[in-house]
């Protein structure tokens, strides 16, 4: 298969705060592109760029030779995927499926030998980097399923990411992410208190900041996401809901391999409560807000 803008007609749906950046880096490199989102609004500024729309999934498969995917939940990918008017109902043999979302590795699997028995290529391709690389296309990309086929969407990989790894068969995509997850979901809880704090020392939090983050302390959540909890801009580049949807399927995973992470299950615990206050439409960095509630600190009118 020859990946390229003038060999490949490509099939985009999800148009959110990262998918619409995403699709935009395609069509950028001048693919033809059909794109299909449950909010047909947010598809308008990709239309306005020569993207097509088309009413369903279903529909974006019938014009296209790959179809890629970043939606919601797992519930959403069966949807897309599998569901009436989804992709694999019209999707002709020899064409490619790709789901970024993160979902359940056993999804992926689930996907992979559906898709195969109808003589599709697909792949999981889950990614990390929020909005601020899916905007800069510098996500971090992990692939599941076949080699080979990882291997011929180099040229859309080069398009969204600077890091695409094969991981191994269906599903090693889905359980990299959920290793990227474990990482993030504890430092996310340092990185709250620090600045907690921090502000509570009586320092300059800017200040602080600049020091501590190029040294062993360092993370991309420190850099990318600190500045924001001091600014108050709790605007999301990942939302909360996906991120407790994230570390409900790591947590069911390392319970299926007789594993306990009592780190992760209190980093849901306390992304739960976000979520109870209202926050589950904020980015995983509003986990700050709850844990500075904790301490009596109004945070957004300090």
């Amino acid at each position: 298969m020859q990946v390229s803008p003038q060999h490949t007609r490509v099939g985009w749906i999800g148009c959110g705060v990262m998918g619409r950046s995403m699709c935009g880096h395609l069509l950028s490199r001048g693919y033809q592109v059909t794109v299909n989102s449950r909010t047909p609004e947010k598809a308008q500024s990709l239309l306005d760029h020569g993207a097509t729309w088309a009413v369903s999934p279903a529909a974006v498969a019938e014009v296209s030779d790959v179809v890629f995917a970043i939606v919601g939940f797992p519930s959403d990918v069966r949807d897309v995927f599998l569901g009436p008017h989804g992709v694999l109902s019209t999707m002709r043999p020899g064409g490619v499926i790709v789901d970024m979302t993160t979902s359940q590795p056993s999804l992926a699997v689930e996907l992979y030998e559906i898709a195969k028995n109808q003589g599709i290529r697909c792949l999981d391709a889950p990614v990390s980097g929020g909005d601020v690389g899916a905007r800069n296309a510098t996500l971090s990309i992990m692939i599941g399923g076949d080699e080979e086929v990882a291997q011929q969407l180099q040229p859309c990989w080069e398009a969204l990411g600077s890091k695409f790894v094969y991981q191994g068969p269906a599903g090693s995509g889905q359980h990299t992410k959920m290793v990227n997850q474990i990482l993030i979901a504890t430092n996310m809880i340092g990185l709250c208190e620090a600045l907690l704090y921090a502000y509570r020392a009586g320092l300059d939090l800017p200040t602080g900041l600049e020091s501590v983050s190029s040294g062993a302390a360092g993370s991309w959540s420190l850099s990318n996401l600190g500045p924001r909890i001091v600014a108050n801009n709790f605007d999301p580049g990942f939302f909360v809901e996906h991120f407790i949807k994230d570390m409900g399927i790591a947590l069911a995973e390392a319970e299926r391999m007789n594993l306990s992470l009592p780190g992760l299950a209190l980093a849901k615990q306390l992304y739960q409560s976000v979520q109870a206050k209202g926050y589950g439409r904020n980015g995983t960095h509003a986990l700050h807000l709850a844990l500075a509630e904790m301490s009596g600190i109004d945070w957004q009118t300090r």
